[in-house]
């Protein structure tokens, strides 16, 4: 029976670079990945190997610099083949001959700089195009560059590109006329405001692009590819405001007229293929697609226009982790698939696809809470998948003695503990006291952009049925009924419930959690008490629903603001409260709960507001009272993880299990 996938497996060709299937991991920044040399270390080299590994065609590294000096970046925080291109030759060529072995092609990708998007600390030298504010930081000032700056640049394009030729990578990308990077900042009319050659026309905001490919060109020979990451809109309502899909606004940044003249031009100059998106760093979250974006495949508009325009291969990626989607989009808006987030949660991604293992791929959340929530202080790594940038160093490794372990909730924390337990040989039964696995991840994953919620607790029910696991529900656990199971180790995982407050015992008020999963009934005007992530999150799938939806929260912000959770999460969330019309009062206290009104204490003094329904949503506790019980009188060892050990996220849920388990 023909494959239904063959699509998506059959060659194709980036010039006269052929690659075994559609499947392209996309370039996210190697932060962590770099030694004392600027090139590839161990952990980094792993991390490509097992992509390739897994079945992806072509690889396409994060941002490499082409020259740290420009803007005096930390060293090293990511590679650079110009700090010392004798080590970055060996390092590459021993990544490369690994990552060829599996049959698959390797593009590196090589930067011109950040310009205004630089976050604060990360640079010390600020440039741009023209004299402008920093994204993040108003107060810091970027100077324009000079042109023997922008023309040093462009040589050390040149010499990065030969010494990735001679480390045996196939290609190189181009980093970026897109969103929002020095080269995307020169491109765009609303922040160059240069009146020399680098600047004006359309063809000059491109110059310093082009010349950089015909620099390439020149030193690695035209038949040597070179591909552009791409943005072909903005999305720009103005300076740090993005606009929302769907919604009407004025461009000022690229639109899309604009955004296919300039590919035109990109394409006439030498690029070989355009790696497509949509977005600048003032509208973050059409770069990296939060989980707010309902459906998939969100620039797949913007490859079927380019595909009419130029005649180069089109790269697409924007969570396409959907085999059907990415089989439809071939050939209409695409010629290769691209694949970022999804090839962090599973390596293996291509591979399963090809076998017809979808239920073993383990989904993407769209968090970020891993690749981009700690590139701050953190190497790249992934929420859901624990190994990411340290393959070889924390994978999982078989038990020297094999032993009984019982785990008692069925949450995040229990699921991963059974998991990675069960992998490493033990004799594992899980016990959840409810009729379902899934915890506080059931009410949850409700709302409708929560979607891949669902599919990750699915992901975990298939691997404990795969790997034995005796699951037990409906099933309370006490000290008494531990004691006569007898296992060599107790890892308790009860997880948390929710804080009631002073109100959560009055009449007409539920829980978040019994909002969403539908046990209590929901009026029309709803009061939500907590703008953390549970309640703007509820807030925002009610207002979605028609209901008219109002927020206090006590703090200065919702969510715990900019740097509560990942910026384009949060980001787009606020402006999707906004767009659907859900009122936000920040530092307010709820002083009374009346039968149909409740009194507010905002900052400008005191509010009466009518509601149908209030909805408590000020945080969880941890239910610990089962470990506390065991924990002094067990005679076996008692772990504690998850919630019912310290409320957190997703993440630090799978993070601590797997840590915990892969030592049992």
């Amino acid at each position: 029976m023909e494959n239904k996938y063959a699509k998506l497996f059959q060659p194709t060709n980036i010039g006269t670079l052929q690659i075994k299937n559609k499947m392209s991991m996309a370039p996210m920044g190697p932060i962590g990945f770099a030694d004392d040399n600027g090139a590839f270390n161990q952990k980094g080299q792993n991390y490509y190997v097992e992509r390739a590994k897994g079945g992806t065609g072509l690889i396409i590294t994060g941002i490499c610099s082409v020259d740290l000096d420009a803007e005096d970046m930390a060293k090293p925080v990511i590679p650079c083949p110009t700090i010392n291109p004798l080590a970055f030759i060996y390092a590459g060529t021993q990544m490369n001959e690994r990552i060829h072995a599996y049959g698959a092609k390797v593009i590196m990708q090589l930067t011109a700089g950040l310009g205004r998007s630089a976050m604060p600390g990360f640079v010390k030298k600020y440039i741009a195009p023209s004299d402008q504010e920093n994204r993040w930081d108003p107060s810091i000032i970027h100077r324009e560059m000079t042109v023997d700056e922008i023309q040093n640049v462009i040589k050390k394009f040149a010499m990065s590109a030969s010494v990735a030729k001679a480390s045996g990578f196939d290609g190189v990308e181009i980093h970026a006329v897109h969103e929002g990077y020095l080269l995307d900042q020169f491109a765009i009319s609303f922040f160059n405001k240069r009146t020399d050659a680098f600047g004006g026309s359309l063809e000059n905001r491109l110059r310093f692009s082009t010349e950089i490919v015909k620099a390439i060109k020149g030193v690695c020979g035209a038949d040597y590819p070179v591909t552009l990451r791409y943005s072909l809109k903005s999305f720009m309502k103005g300076l740090r405001q993005g606009a929302l899909p769907g919604e009407t606004f004025d461009e000022v940044g690229k639109d899309v007229d604009e955004g296919i003249a300039a590919a035109k031009l990109l394409v006439a100059a030498g690029y070989d293929a355009l790696n497509v998106d949509a977005g600048t760093y003032d509208s973050w979250y059409w770069n990296h697609p939060p989980m707010y974006f309902k459906d998939g495949g969100m620039y797949r508009e913007f490859g079927r226009i380019l595909k009419k325009h130029v005649n180069v291969p089109i790269i697409l990626a924007g969570r396409m982790d959907d085999p059907d989607m990415a089989c439809e989009a071939i050939g209409d808006s695409c010629d290769i698939v691209s694949y970022g987030r999804p090839l962090l949660t599973d390596p293996y991604y291509p591979e399963k696809v090809r076998q017809g293992r979808l239920d073993e791929i383990r989904p993407c959340l769209s968090c970020h809470e891993g690749c981009l929530g700690r590139i701050s202080h953190g190497p790249l790594c992934c929420a859901v998948n624990p190994e990411v940038g340290r393959e070889k160093i924390y994978g999982i490794e078989p038990a020297s003695k094999k032993k009984t372990v019982l785990v008692i909730g069925g949450g995040l924390a229990g699921m991963e503990v059974a998991r990675v337990c069960a992998l490493r040989g033990h004799m594992v039964t899980l016990c959840e006291k409810s009729h379902k696995l899934g915890g506080n991840l059931i009410p949850g994953s409700i709302p409708d952009f929560k979607s891949n919620d669902k599919k990750l607790l699915a992901w975990y029910e298939r691997q404990l049925e795969l790997l034995l696991v005796m699951v037990k529900k409906d099933t309370t656990m006490d000290k008494r009924k531990i004691a006569i199971q007898g296992d060599d180790i107790v890892v308790v995982a009860t997880g948390s419930q929710p804080i009631l407050g002073k109100f959560g015992h009055a009449r007409g008020v539920i829980t978040a959690s019994e909002a969403l999963l539908g046990t209590k009934p929901i009026g029309d005007t709803v009061l939500i008490i907590g703008g953390g992530l549970v309640g703007c999150e509820t807030g925002l799938w009610l207002a979605q629903q028609g209901k008219n939806v109002t927020i206090v929260e006590m703090s200065p912000d919702i969510a715990g603001g900019p740097h509560g959770m990942p910026f384009m999460n949060y980001d787009m969330l606020k402006d999707e409260l906004a767009y659907h019309q859900v009122k936000v009062y920040k530092s307010t206290k709820a002083l009374s709960v009346e039968k149909e009104s409740i009194i507010l204490k905002t900052p400008d003094g005191e509010v009466k507001m009518l509601a149908d329904t209030v909805i408590i949503a000020i945080g969880y506790k941890a239910e610990d009272s089962l470990y506390n019980q065991i924990k002094l009188d067990s005679k076996v060892p008692v772990y504690n993880v998850g919630d019912s050990r310290h409320v957190n996220n997703i993440m630090y849920a799978i993070w601590d299990a797997y840590e915990i388990a892969r030592e049992l």
